[in-house]
């Protein structure tokens, strides 16, 4: 018989053990092979405990992405400008992989909630203040095209990452370091390009 003091400890703890085995069947598995049920047997609790902290798969679902955007946000935020922005964008991906493959799938989750959207919100201007900080020889004449065209490089680079593409160009390389020669092969000033 389960204690009162182990009753306790699980379900303060609940949420987070049931958030971390997901983010490792999502790995493993990808998020097709989420069960609220399974994800209960791994943390050692009832099939219903789940549904108390998420409800359902897609609530589940939608913390993961709430929590990947938030830690993506932070992650953003302390570069100093485009170029590191893309590289912290790359390690990312590479270190949320989990997070990274569910954000960018809104079929996934409820796009309305409350938290996904701050964190999404604090995401996206994080992304947006980098492309703004360029010179304006650097991002053309306009900025959104440019955040698009900064987005393309970095998510597409992540991804070819994530999914085993890249990896007979990569040739060993850090994968920071190569996307920072990419992204300055994209974003040069006018002088350069003309010259």
């Amino acid at each position: 018989m389960t204690s009162e003091r182990e009753r306790t400890y699980h379900h303060g703890d609940l949420r987070r053990a049931i958030l971390t085995a997901a983010l490792d069947v999502i790995t493993t598995e990808g998020p097709a092979a989420l069960s609220l049920r399974d994800l209960a047997r791994r943390a050692g609790v009832s099939h219903a405990a789940p549904a108390h902290h998420f409800k359902d798969r897609t609530g589940l679902l939608t913390a993961v992405a709430a929590e990947g955007y938030a830690l993506f946000a932070d992650a953003l935020t302390g570069a100093p400008d485009l170029r590191e922005r893309g590289a912290a964008y790359v390690r990312f991906a590479a270190t949320h992989p989990a997070h990274f493959q569910v954000m960018f799938q809104p079929d996934l989750y409820r796009t309305d909630d409350p938290d996904l959207l701050a964190a999404r919100a604090r995401a996206t201007d994080a992304l947006r203040a980098g492309v703004s900080d360029l010179p304006p020889a650097g991002r053309g004449q306009d900025d959104r095209l440019a955040g698009v065209a900064a987005w393309s490089l970095a998510h597409g680079f992540a991804t070819l990452l994530l999914t085993g593409n890249l990896s007979d160009a990569m040739e060993g390389r850090d994968p920071e370091e190569a996307f920072r020669a990419l992204a300055g092969m994209v974003f040069v000033p006018e002088k350069r390009r003309d010259g």
